[in-house]
């Protein structure tokens, strides 16, 4: 695996630091003359050149400017956006509540054909029944101490998962045993939530794998991670949704849902684990 779900961000802030470097030895400035035009210490400059300090869209405007690069200015604020995209902590991504962000991803799900879902920890998030969904947003949202508006935004994850039931999309989706365990809210939901676990298996479109506890690891149980297509990975840490869209990061991604796929159990044996976690609740 990779040496941090991060590394894509990290990697394009990188590309985009070595482009203002070039820029200022273009100019013929050192980073001190560089400084000196930005009115900044050159220990500023140094940090954002060698990306160890990200540049706002203010310090590229000032830094080209510099150089007499006002012509770079776009590209060079579309490509730190596109970084700052790629690593998006969860109290930015909430900080107006929960239901937007489930709003902001109904695009790529409609434009997805093919789905490939891997959780550790809890029901993947298309799968989740409204009362489920409440429950654990309405944790997530205490925890991060963002607005608690996690009944609208159950409300809007399970519209957003209208596209199971939509031609054109296949879903191959993944869960340890622990999932089925670890209880989100009461009794009562989590057997409705097991429940249409059972009722979604039936899905002609839809494979749904568990892997269970006695399962001989040959990958070891990862973060959440769902890949869209051959396009982008999505990866949950618990302070950030990392964004991967390089095919070398993607590629590692698809490797480990493969492999873990072999890992799992379908069909009966997947029904009978999934049967005997809702007997466990009585």
């Amino acid at each position: 695996m990779s040496a941090s779900p991060s590394s894509s961000a990290q990697a394009a802030r990188e590309r985009l630091a070595a482009r203002l470097g070039e820029l200022r030895k273009d100019a013929e400035l050192t980073g001190h003359e560089l400084a000196l035009r930005c009115d900044w210490s050159p220990a500023k400059s140094s940090r954002i050149e060698r990306a160890k300090t990200p540049a706002s869209d203010a310090d590229i405007r000032a830094w080209c400017k510099a150089c007499g690069a006002d012509d770079q200015v776009a590209d060079l604020i579309a490509a730190n956006r596109q970084a700052d995209q790629m690593y998006v902590h969860w109290k930015k991504l909430h900080r107006h509540g929960m239901r937007r962000a489930q709003e902001e991803v109904v695009p790529l799900y409609e434009g997805t054909q093919h789905f490939r879902v891997y959780c550790s920890n809890v029901v993947p998030g298309m799968l989740q029944t409204e009362a489920y969904a409440s429950a654990l947003l309405s944790t997530i949202a205490a925890f991060q101490g963002t607005p608690d508006d996690s009944s609208e935004a159950a409300a809007s994850r399970v519209e957003r998962s209208h596209v199971l039931h939509q031609g054109g999309h296949r879903f191959a989706l993944l869960v340890e045993e622990t999932v089925l365990r670890y209880r989100i809210g009461d009794a009562d939901t989590m057997a409705g939530q097991l429940g249409y676990l059972l009722a979604v298996m039936a899905l002609p479109n839809v494979s749904l794998g568990v892997i269970p506890f006695t399962a001989e690891r040959r990958v070891w149980p990862l973060e959440a991670f769902y890949l869209f297509d051959e396009q982008r990975a999505s990866v949950e840490l618990l302070t950030a949704a990392v964004n991967v869209s390089a095919p070398s990061e993607i590629s590692v991604y698809a490797k480990a849902f493969s492999q873990l796929a072999e890992m799992a159990v379908y069909g009966s044996d997947a029904r009978a684990l999934i049967t005997e976690a809702i007997s466990s609740l009585q």
